[in-house]
């Protein structure tokens, strides 16, 4: 079963979650607000990914750019176990929608990107 991680504010999102409504897959859809994803979980879905963790922070979130964006500027570099934590901890940084097939999994940006994995 197919999984996304949808933000119901979010055109991107809502256009993902139609892309898969239309071609009449098997999908179970997990709001955003109601993640509660541990660094097991997280890492895993990273890994099925093939990113690094930074690459799925939503660099233009408030929650970012309030209270780490700065210290990057400064010159700081965070590990990936501090990004994840950092993703666990505010939710809201983690870039959405993320479809999961199994191992396989795509930021749905732009929505057309998910056809890789659903096809």
């Amino acid at each position: 079963m197919i999984v996304i991680y949808h933000n119901p504010e979010s055109p991107t999102s809502k256009e993902c979650l139609k892309i898969l409504e239309t071609s009449k897959i098997n999908h179970k859809v997990i709001e955003y607000q109601d993640l509660t994803l541990d660094e097991k979980k997280l890492t895993e879905i990273i890994s099925y990914l093939q990113i690094h963790p930074i690459q799925l922070v939503r660099k233009e979130s408030s929650v970012w750019k309030n209270n780490f964006q700065h210290l990057l500027d400064d010159g700081h570099t965070f590990t990936d176990d501090e990004i994840i934590q950092i993703m666990i901890a505010y939710p809201s940084t983690i870039v959405r929608p993320i479809v999961i097939d199994g191992k396989k999994a795509v930021v749905g940006r732009p929505p057309e990107a998910i056809k890789k994995i659903i096809l």
